[in-house]
């Protein structure tokens, strides 16, 4: 893992695009993460990526992190749509979980689409638990919760 920095940023506009865009279809809309700055994420040091395994070119994920007060949020995780199913995403996710502890973080927090089912169930399994429900930007987003183990 790395933060990613300005000569990234087509990459992780393209592996968002690719990563969000078959969601279109089951939302009715762009999800967020299309919408989103990468140029200010990134040069705010709230992108951390992960570069291409097995000889691939490019990214192979990224997640993009925002301290908040006592809680990290996990705005966004992107997993190269080919690559799903090896552990990527949970790896992202973990990260996180590192890295709240490194900011002195107890828990982190994060939102999904209603609709995102699959998701919601593998941040179920990874220990977050939901919250609420809320509009976001027009959207139903389920917010959920995770609290670390102090160390």
């Amino acid at each position: 893992m790395r933060l990613a920095d300005e000569g990234d940023r087509a990459a992780v506009e393209r592996l968002v695009q690719d990563a969000y865009t078959p969601w279109i279809e089951v939302i009715g809309m762009r999800p967020l993460p299309l919408e989103a700055d990468y140029a200010a994420l990134i040069a705010a040091r709230r992108v951390h990526v992960t570069d291409g395994l097995d000889g691939l070119d490019g990214l192979d994920g990224l997640i993009v992190l925002v301290p908040e007060d006592g809680v990290l949020l996990v705005e966004n995780v992107a997993v190269r749509p080919e690559l799903h199913g090896r552990g990527i995403g949970r790896g992202l996710m973990d990260y996180a979980e590192q890295e709240a502890r490194r900011l002195g973080l107890p828990a982190l927090r994060l939102y999904t689409n209603v609709r995102m089912a699959a998701n919601i169930a593998l941040y179920e399994s990874l220990g977050y638990a939901e919250t609420g429900r809320e509009g976001i930007e027009g959207r139903s987003a389920v917010l959920m919760r995770k609290e670390l183990d102090p160390r």
